[in-house]
């Protein structure tokens, strides 16, 4: 069953049991791999990375992992593996500065605590958004109240949840940290649209149809593309194929895919 789980879902669900199991051993890593303030003498450059794979108790730990796997056996497909991977670390990092900027106006404007942070919740969040962008018509069982929920409202309500829970409350979590994954992984699907719409438009201009003047002389044939050329409208063509499909999803859920979509959608996401 572990082996069936997409490979990067995979990995990272047991990198972060080791790195628990680890903390438990080496007091020093759970202190020293914490996200500290930035003008804390106890903060290293290297914290925004290893702060994700550390986890406060078991609990948190477990709950963070079931949502991984949850979400991360879904996502990881329609992404493909590096991609996943890329935008997983992203969400990661983003949340870590959206909560080093919380703690930036907290020092500063309320003289508050400046507690480390760990977990991998900002990541998670990221995945959780994308996997309401990618499938926003299934449905997700609510555990409180045992309700199903379409994950678009699912997505919006965490989301909800997350900024009242920010300035409503003061429960030692860092709601912002959630929030900046979430905004962070929207600002990559983002991104990655408009590339795959800039690639499009550049492999239409430079292989698209032409003016019937232009080939009215049989003496002036337009010249072949080079090698490089036919590589990068071959590579152009096979982003923009996967975002137009992931857009589909987005859209209208995956079950709305053809199966010749469901093959390219496959195809096109290893990389």
């Amino acid at each position: 069953m572990f082996n069936s789980i997409p490979k990067v879902t995979r990995q990272l669900l047991l990198i972060n049991v080791l790195v628990f199991v680890a903390q438990n051993v080496f007091p020093s890593l759970d202190f020293n791999g914490s996200l500290h303030y930035v003008l804390s003498p106890y903060f290293h450059i290297y914290q925004p990375i290893t702060y994700m794979f550390l986890h406060g108790s078991f609990t948190h730990l477990m709950f963070n992992m079931l949502a991984l796997w949850m979400f991360g056996r879904s996502v990881e497909p329609a992404l493909g593996t590096q991609r996943f991977l890329t935008f997983y670390l992203v969400c990661g990092l983003g949340a870590a500065l959206c909560q080093e900027l919380w703690q930036t106006a907290d020092f500063f404007l309320f003289s508050g605590a400046l507690a480390p942070t760990v977990g991998a919740s900002g990541a998670i969040y990221g995945v959780l958004l994308a996997f309401g962008m990618l499938y926003p018509n299934d449905r997700i069982m609510l555990l409180f109240p045992p309700i199903p929920m379409k994950a678009k409202y699912f997505v919006f309500v965490f989301a909800a949840i997350e900024l009242w829970s920010a300035f409503g409350t003061n429960d030692n979590v860092a709601h912002l940290a959630h929030l900046g994954g979430m905004f962070f992984g929207w600002g990559m699907f983002r991104y990655w649209r408009h590339r795959a719409n800039a690639h499009l438009r550049a492999t239409q201009q430079t292989y698209g149809p032409r003016p019937a003047s232009s080939w009215s002389s049989p003496t002036t044939p337009p010249p072949p593309p080079t090698a490089d050329q036919a590589y990068n409208a071959q590579r152009n063509a096979k982003e923009a194929r996967l975002d137009a499909l992931l857009d589909k999803i987005r859209q209208s859920g995956y079950d709305s895919l053809t199966e010749a979509e469901k093959r390219d959608l496959f195809d096109n996401s290893k990389h």
